[in-house]
């Protein structure tokens, strides 16, 4: 592996900075916005879930045979 100068490796960097396609600021926003939204769907969803099984396992665990 070939040694580059600390000098080098910046420069380096910065070119490869150049060449990213940065997202908008609109663009974040409304990404961000997605997720957040998602991870409360997702949140209430697995709340509904855990209650529904809580309440199965108690109803299991409390007949007698």
């Amino acid at each position: 592996m070939a040694r580059v100068s600390p000098g080098q490796f910046v420069r380096e960097v910065r070119q490869e900075a150049n060449k990213v396609t940065w997202p908008t600021r609109s663009e974040t926003l409304t990404s961000t916005v997605m997720v957040l939204i998602m991870v409360a769907i997702v949140a209430t969803f697995f709340f509904v879930v855990d209650i529904v099984l809580s309440e199965l396992v108690q109803l299991v665990l409390t007949i007698r045979v």
